[in-house]
């Protein structure tokens, strides 16, 4: 009930933390290791989300799922996220855990929906069921486990079995602060291999020190929000928009736009 509450209050702010208010287009982990080229939000959702359409916010989620091996991190990566807070004492997730964090992207609500499932086996059939729908699929892996890394296509194969969408892939790799500085570069040199061959963009983070944590969230909402603007205005032929496939209603209307949305317009390169 707490965290329903929780997550109720997060998304009814009036604004996200600073934090979470994206204006600028977050770029990757390397350039080298991400499908998605794109350097700034497109033209045609940063002219949506100015002036001359006023956005009228809704209450509906965009979702990001994280899935992976036993022991690689998922819920001590979220919790950095949202909790600020780091337990060195390993909990299994038993089935799926879910959180909602609120940004405020090109002055827009958007609210991700977090979820966190199990990687044992015998969860797995339930897990599967909440990779429908996903906007982000995170793949996530140890840094020192080389095992977990190969185990990453499977995991990948099995979320896009059931998720007919296009979603944004990432492969996160967690720990980064138990590996010198050979150590890393041995282990990043790997994953870029596999990252590459799964479509996918390519992160290296600590949940323990909260290195990268931050900037990897704020790519995954920059990344769904921009397509799924540009998804539903192409469905909409630009008339009606529906950001985050069912997150926030862009409308086409008359009148300036408000303070906010006329400083963040001011962002654009």
């Amino acid at each position: 009930m707490y965290e329903s509450r929780s997550a109720i209050y997060k998304m009814l702010k009036d604004e996200a933390c600073k934090d979470r208010q994206i204006c600028r287009f977050p770029p990757p982990y390397r350039s080298d290791a991400t499908p998605y080229s794109q350097r700034d939000f497109a033209r045609a959702v940063r002219d949506a989300c100015s002036g001359s359409l006023p956005v009228v916010a809704g209450l509906k989620i965009s979702k990001a799922v994280f899935l992976g091996d036993v022991g690689v991190g998922k819920t001590c990566l979220i919790n950095r996220f949202c909790h600020q807070v780091f337990d060195s004492n390993y909990k299994a997730t038993i089935g799926v855990d879910f959180e909602v964090e609120r940004f405020d992207v090109l002055q827009v609500p958007y609210n991700l929906q977090i979820w966190d499932t199990a990687g044992q086996e015998r969860f797995k059939s339930i897990a599967a069921s909440y990779y429908r729908g996903a906007h982000v699929v995170a793949v996530v892996f140890d840094l020192t486990s080389t095992a977990t890394l190969a185990h990453c296509a499977q995991w990948l194969r099995e979320a896009l079995e059931v998720n007919r969408g296009d979603p944004r892939v990432f492969l996160v790799g967690t720990k980064r602060d138990l590996l010198s500085a050979a150590g890393m570069a041995e282990a990043e040199s790997n994953a870029v291999g596999v990252a590459a061959r799964l479509g996918a963009e390519l992160w290296a983070v600590s949940s323990k020190t909260g290195e990268n944590v931050a900037e990897m969230f704020s790519r995954m909402a920059a990344l769904s929000f921009d397509a799924s603007v540009r998804k539903e205005q192409e469905a909409g032929n630009g008339s009606v928009l529906t950001v985050g496939s069912d997150l926030v209603s862009l409308k086409r209307a008359g009148g300036t736009a408000c303070k906010q949305r006329q400083k963040c317009g001011g962002c654009a390169k």
